[in-house]
């Protein structure tokens, strides 16, 4: 397959993970709208038992079992991929498909703001300001109609799930960038299902229920858009850089906004909440454009 060929199948597949992505959440409402009532944690550990149940199958089939290296990178990344994915669809559970998308696409905000205090050769006073520009646009998220009714008089504190999502999700990237150095994508894949569906098992076992009907239809759909965004993504790092993959994942952020009124019947971003999502999007190409000094990135 030629060099342009390749490069539009990595464009192709990490703009399907996002879009993957995106119906993962909108299973959600759409089962919301359908009368289903069974807890978020139920479709967090759907997308989690399948993802272990694939990587498995994987490695069975490649006869290569898992090699754990250094725990503390692989328990890390789990457990805060698992905080970032359970405050991500409670906050679409809560708020919107819309704002949970955007807000959890924050965390390259947060991880520039990690490493501007643990990183002092990384230190860019540009990404930096930058980085508070795109906090400007959180805000606008947050508070939509502050042009009428004052900064925090309609804020929703339920808005603070998709704000933890964001930054969970940081810290698993930061282990991921870790992990990677001395585990295989399919190790730390692996790991990072199994361990998610014992941690979500044990923290929310009165509310996971055997759903049946309409909610295992949805649980089934977000699980398997879920885990085909993982697939997607991970094949599509292969044939595109990490600034692009960066860039074109962030585009989840203008779908979400786009998208809201006619996959998720719900009501269209104000004029400011489209303007904080173009100011989020910037941070994020502008911070994936910026020239780092021998870092890691994460792929998968």
């Amino acid at each position: 397959m030629s060099q342009p060929s390749n490069k539009l199948l990595g464009f192709s597949s990490v703009f399907a993970s996002a879009v993957c992505f995106y119906l993962a959440t909108a299973a959600l409402r759409w089962a919301r709208l359908s009368g289903v009532t069974i807890d978020s944690a139920n479709f967090v550990f759907g997308r989690f038992f399948l993802g272990f149940v694939m990587v498995g199958v994987l490695l069975l089939m490649k006869k290569r079992p898992p090699k754990p290296v250094n725990w503390h990178y692989l328990i890390g990344r789990t457990v805060a991929n698992t905080m970032a994915v359970y405050c991500f669809f409670k906050a679409v559970d809560l708020t919107s498909v819309a704002e949970g998308n955007i807000l959890n696409m924050t965390y390259p905000l947060f991880v520039a703001l990690v490493s501007w205090f643990t990183l002092k050769d990384e230190r860019s006073f540009a990404s930096i300001g930058v980085v508070l520009i795109a906090f400007a646009g959180v805000v606008m998220i947050l508070v939509p109609d502050m042009v009428h009714s004052g900064l925090f008089s309609h804020f929703n504190v339920n808005s603070l799930w998709g704000l933890g999502s964001g930054i969970s999700a940081s810290v698993a990237i930061i282990y991921l960038n870790l992990s990677r150095r001395v585990h295989s994508t399919e190790t730390t894949l692996f790991f990072m299902f199994a361990l998610g569906c014992v941690i979500i098992f044990l923290l929310f076992r009165d509310r996971i229920v055997w759903p049946g009907g309409k909610a295992l239809f949805f649980v089934g759909l977000c699980s398997v858009v879920s885990v085909m965004g993982q697939v997607f993504i991970t094949f599509g790092f292969r044939f595109v850089t990490a600034v692009e993959g960066s860039i074109i994942s962030s585009s989840r952020i203008l779908l979400a906004a786009l998208l809201g009124p006619v996959i998720a019947a719900e009501p269209a971003l104000t004029l400011v909440g489209w303007l904080g999502a173009f100011l989020i999007f910037g941070g994020n190409v502008y911070l994936a454009m910026a020239p780092k000094k021998n870092t890691p990135t994460a792929r998968g």
